[in-house]
C-alpha cells in the first residue's frame, strides 16, 4: 500500500510539474527581423556568446527589447513565438528561441514607426530565417506575436570560456538547458573555497580572486533556483581563451 501510495505521489508531482510547463500562459508583443537568409549577422552581441554558430546557438534566436530584456539577465531564456491575429502575413506553426542579444531603443522614431524597441514595447528581432518560419512572407516586415517562456533543450553540458587576465577573471556561462537564465555563479580554485562572482555584462561573470594556476569548480544557479556543481571541470593548466564543458546540465 505504501508502495502505491508513494507512487501516486510521484504521478501527480510529475502531473503537476508538466502543467507549470505546457500552461504557461501566451503574451503578446511584436517581430521583426534583421540579415538575410544566410544569418551572416547573427552574433552573440549584448550577452556575450560570440559567434552563435560556434558556441551552438544557430539560428534559434533573437534580441530582446529593454522590456524583456532585463538588463542581461534574461540572456539564454527560451520561447515560443507564434503570429498572431494578422491572417494576412501569418503562417501556422511555432518557433523556439533563445535570447541572445538586446534590441536597442531608437528615441529618434516612434514605437509604433521604428522604434519598435523601445520601452515599454515586448519584442523580438529575428533572423531572418526565423522570421519567415511564422509568416507567408517577409514582406509583412513587422507582425504582431504570440509568446511564452519554455524549458532550453541544449546538447552537451553547461560550458565556460575564460577570460580576463591573472588579477582578473571573467567567466562566460552558457549553454544552459532547463531555466536558460543563469542568476549566480560560484567558482572554487583548488588553493581556496567559494567565491560568489558579479554579473558582469549578459552572462559574463567576474571575480578579482587570483585563480590561474589553479583547478576550478563551479556552481551555477538558475532563475528557477535550481544549481548544478561542476567539481574540477577547468584543469590546473587551464589558459585564458579555452572553453570547458560540464557532463552536467539542468
Amino acid at each position: 500500500m505504501a508502495v502505491l501510495v508513494a507512487s501516486s505521489l510521484l504521478v501527480l508531482v510529475a502531473m503537476a510539474m508538466v502543467g507549470v510547463v505546457a500552461g504557461q500562459d501566451w503574451d503578446t508583443a511584436y517581430a521583426t527581423f534583421y540579415g538575410d537568409m544566410s544569418g551572416a549577422e547573427t552574433m552573440g552581441g549584448a550577452c556575450g556568446y560570440g559567434d552563435l554558430f560556434q558556441q551552438g546557438y544557430g539560428l534559434q534566436t533573437a534580441a530582446l527589447s529593454t522590456a524583456l530584456f532585463n538588463n542581461g539577465q534574461t540572456c539564454g531564456a527560451c520561447f515560443e513565438l507564434q503570429c498572431y491575429n494578422s491572417p494576412q502575413w501569418c503562417a501556422p506553426g511555432t518557433i523556439q528561441i533563445t535570447a541572445t542579444n538586446f534590441c536597442p531603443p531608437n528615441w529618434s522614431k516612434p514605437s509604433d514607426n521604428g522604434g519598435w524597441c523601445n520601452p515599454p514595447r515586448k519584442h523580438f528581432d529575428l533572423a531572418m530565417p526565423m522570421f519567415v518560419k511564422i509568416v507567408k512572407d517577409y514582406h509583412a516586415g513587422i507582425v504582431p506575436v504570440q509568446f511564452r517562456r519554455i524549458p532550453c533543450v541544449k546538447q552537451g553540458g553547461i560550458r565556460f570560456y575564460m577570460q580576463g587576465n591573472v588579477y582578473w577573471n571573467l567567466v562566460l556561462v552558457f549553454n544552459i538547458a532547463g531555466a536558460g537564465e543563469v542568476t549566480d555563479v560560484s567558482v572554487k580554485g583548488s588553493q581556496t573555497g567559494w567565491n560568489r562572482m558579479t554579473r558582469n555584462w549578459g552572462q559574463n561573470w567576474q571575480t578579482g580572486v587570483q585563480l590561474l594556476g589553479q583547478a576550478l569548480c563551479f556552481r551555477v544557479m538558475t532563475s528557477d533556483g535550481n544549481t548544478v556543481e561542476s567539481d574540477n571541470i577547468v584543469p590546473q593548466n587551464w589558459q585564458f581563451g579555452q572553453t570547458f564543458q560540464s557532463p552536467q546540465n539542468f
